[in-house]
């Protein structure tokens, strides 16, 4: 397959899970196409890294990142809340399969191997978190600098 219907193919999928998935838990109408464009974005993101061979957690967390900043962007745009954009755009990065192994390993008695997976679901995770974080504190760092070169004392 060309590269270009790759990138196709990835940027469809992950707006059409996003978006589906914002229909399912309720999302505001007026924000379903933005909060398609974050989980797109953020998946592109994870995607494009993946390939490069940069590692699963470096992608996630700028994946998770790229979502954060949509997110915030977006809420700005439309005048709403930061989560209505980041809880429906994380949907392509959750760990949902890896999930899915770790349970069955262990219900199958593997325990070793449910442990490792489990490590990674929750390593996953914590990269997800941190890159919301760090989008957190780029727009709180933003909003100081802004204001203190508009205001200053």
């Amino acid at each position: 397959m060309p590269y270009w219907l790759e990138l196709l193919v990835q940027i469809s999928f992950s707006y059409l899970s996003t978006v589906a998935f914002a229909i399912i838990i309720n999302v505001p109408r007026r924000a379903l196409n933005l909060a398609g464009w974050a989980g797109a974005t953020g998946w592109l993101v994870y995607w494009l890294l993946m390939e490069l061979h940069t590692g699963r957690m470096l992608a996630n967390l700028l994946g998770a990142l790229a979502i954060g900043v949509c997110g915030m962007l977006f809420a700005r745009r439309k005048k709403m809340p930061v989560i209505i954009f980041n809880i429906p755009g994380l949907v392509p990065l959750v760990p949902g399969a890896t999930a899915y192994q770790a349970v069955r390993a262990l219900v199958l008695g593997r325990i070793d191997a449910a442990l490792g997976l489990t490590l990674r679901v929750a390593m996953v995770a914590g990269a997800i978190a941190v890159g919301f974080m760090l989008a957190q504190l780029l727009a709180e760092t933003t909003y100081r600098m802004r204001a203190t070169t508009t205001d200053p004392k």
